[in-house]
């Protein structure tokens, strides 16, 4: 029996392409940077059985329609909002992603920007660079808020929401949380607290959010949910760009309404040069990076991988996200390994 047919869209970390090289004939866009074309991506996948994608590649009904032997889309990261899940389930194609894997990198970093924008590290790293620490020392030079007796407000208890929260007990802060689902067991085991979304914003020195990315979340904090904020707050974003209204968080990092930002995600990426944010004292911004540990990296690969040989083996893959495609296209019709 041959080997079913793979397009990877990118080269990725090993473990991932041994993996699918032992089961799969496999065809990699050479570039670890770069992605394909939409026009080179629907000419590849043709003729091909599975499909490995990352979060930049839009996966859409007309590039599944443009690969009719299409089985299985597998994504090398834990958001799938790039790819039209409907349009895979009434296709029959399963999808899959990496959730867990990278969740204790995102909240390390989380962590990272919490103690970053609070303590001011990049506005010091700066001052020195540009030859501006020319002053004697004084009480007031780039002073910021102590972490113990705060309150952080996380805004979905999920893996790497309550992952942020363990990492975070050591500097005695209080915690609350807001989710769509209550999670009483977390509340006994982290010491946290559940509060509507009001309240949340109302009390926190601290906002950070964690929820994916869905009609629900999108513009989950706009112009309202900013002016709820203390002038002394600051937010928090390693969860998706779309989460957050890019104007309204402007308009309340120039007026005053929130103390700072930390991002790491946006609703546009990669940020475009001399983008309004760039401009602004009061928000630190990196390039998507909280999941960029050398071994999360890894283990995406690995998993990523892991679930696409699965499907074409028949077998439950370890993270399928639409799992009502079972009853579209049970794994034994998939079977092709």
């Amino acid at each position: 029996m041959p080997k079913p047919k793979v397009y990877v869209t990118r080269i990725i970390p090993e473990p991932g392409l041994s993996i699918l090289k032992e089961y799969c004939d496999i065809e990699v866009h050479q570039s670890k940077e770069w992605p394909p074309s939409r026009e080179e991506l629907i000419e590849k996948i043709k003729d091909k059985d599975g499909i490995l994608c990352l979060l930049t590649d839009k996966i859409d009904a007309e590039v599944m329609d443009a690969a009719p032997n299409l089985k299985v889309v597998s994504t090398y990261s834990v958001g799938f909002d790039h790819i039209d899940i409907e349009a895979a389930t009434k296709r029959g194609i399963y999808v899959t992603h990496t959730p867990g894997v990278l969740t204790d990198a995102v909240a390390e970093f989380t962590v990272g920007l919490i103690l970053a924008i609070t303590r001011r590290i990049l506005e010091a790293d700066h001052i020195i660079r540009n030859g501006e620490w020319n002053k004697p020392w004084n009480p007031y030079f780039l002073t910021g808020p102590e972490l113990k007796g705060k309150t952080i407000g996380i805004v979905g208890l999920g893996r790497i929401g309550r992952a942020t929260v363990a990492k975070l007990k050591g500097f005695e802060v209080n915690f609350v949380y807001y989710d769509v689902y209550r999670n009483e067991a977390a509340e006994k085991q982290l010491g946290v607290k559940y509060v509507d979304l009001e309240t949340l914003l109302k009390e926190s020195d601290i906002v950070s959010l964690h929820v994916p990315l869905t009609k629900d979340t999108y513009h989950l904090i706009g112009e309202k949910e900013l002016k709820m904020m203390k002038p002394t707050a600051y937010l928090i974003n390693t969860a998706r760009g779309p989460v957050i209204d890019t104007e309204a968080l402007i308009k309340a990092l120039k007026e005053g309404w929130i103390a700072g930002a930390a991002l790491d995600v946006f609703e546009q990426e990669p940020l475009p040069t001399g983008h309004e944010l760039t401009k602004l004292d009061n928000v630190i911004l990196t390039p998507h990076i909280a999941s960029a540990t050398i071994e999360a990296r890894q283990r995406m690969a690995e998993l990523s991988a892991t679930n696409l040989v699965s499907v074409l083996k028949g077998e439950m893959p370890p993270a399928l996200v639409n799992k009502e495609v079972l009853n579209v296209r049970p794994l034994d019709k998939v079977k092709m390994i």
